[in-house]
């Protein structure tokens, strides 16, 4: 699907469909998401698929019971690392030395760079730019899943803590920063039906 049609088609669904995505629907946007950009290539979070109906119901109410957490096909959670420091700049170069071919010396310029930004960082700071890398992901994943015509709700408005604690993030080093379910819309669902309202590029965009 052309972007800018896919991007007119896809909303926030409120009803989802008992329609389950293939699994290679779930893979093919999962390597999507994998793709996006971050800063310094660092990718300071991991993506939990949550399939299994019973978790997905045990986190509705701390969602202030927004059903598509379990209405959904899956559950995806963003949860962004809470470990950040220079280790994760030499994660990156021992997996681009194999990738590239490249011995690691060769990369020395671009780990000193990304050390001392981490290291000029306070850990409220580090933590503001881990959550921003992980929304960068997660734009990527709506527009892809619109490409592919397959339905998102991302929310914000959930208790981080509770996801944490059922989901046992904080003893993997990470903390839930957003959610999206996804699967394909219930015809029914009247907001699925209403013209989609945005600022027109006259009020967003500004031309200097």
């Amino acid at each position: 699907m052309h972007v800018i049609k896919a991007l007119n088609w896809r909303y926030s669904v409120k009803q989802f469909s008992d329609h389950k995505l293939s699994q290679w629907q779930l893979d093919e946007l999962l390597e999507a998401t994998r793709l996006s950009p971050s800063s310094y290539g660092l990718q300071p979070y991991k993506i939990l698929v949550i399939s299994s109906q019973t978790l997905r119901e045990r986190l509705v109410p701390f969602a202030f019971s927004q059903q598509q957490v379990s209405s959904s096909s899956h559950l995806l959670v963003f949860a962004t690392r809470t470990d950040i420091n220079t280790s994760l700049v030499d994660e990156y170069v021992s997996l681009a030395s194999t990738k590239k071919g490249a011995s690691p010396d060769s990369l020395a310029g671009y780990a000193e760079m990304a050390k001392s930004a981490i290291n000029g960082m306070t850990k409220a700071q580090r933590e503001q730019w881990a959550q921003q890398q992980t929304f960068v992901a997660l734009g990527n994943m709506l527009t892809s899943a619109a490409m592919m015509e397959i339905d998102t709700c991302p929310i914000g408005g959930f208790e981080p803590d509770a996801f944490d604690r059922v989901l046992g993030l904080e003893a993997q080093q990470l903390t839930t920063t957003v959610i999206c379910p996804i699967g394909r819309r219930d015809p029914s669902d009247k907001y699925g039906h209403y013209e989609k309202v945005r600022f027109d590029k006259n009020h967003l965009v500004m031309e200097q």
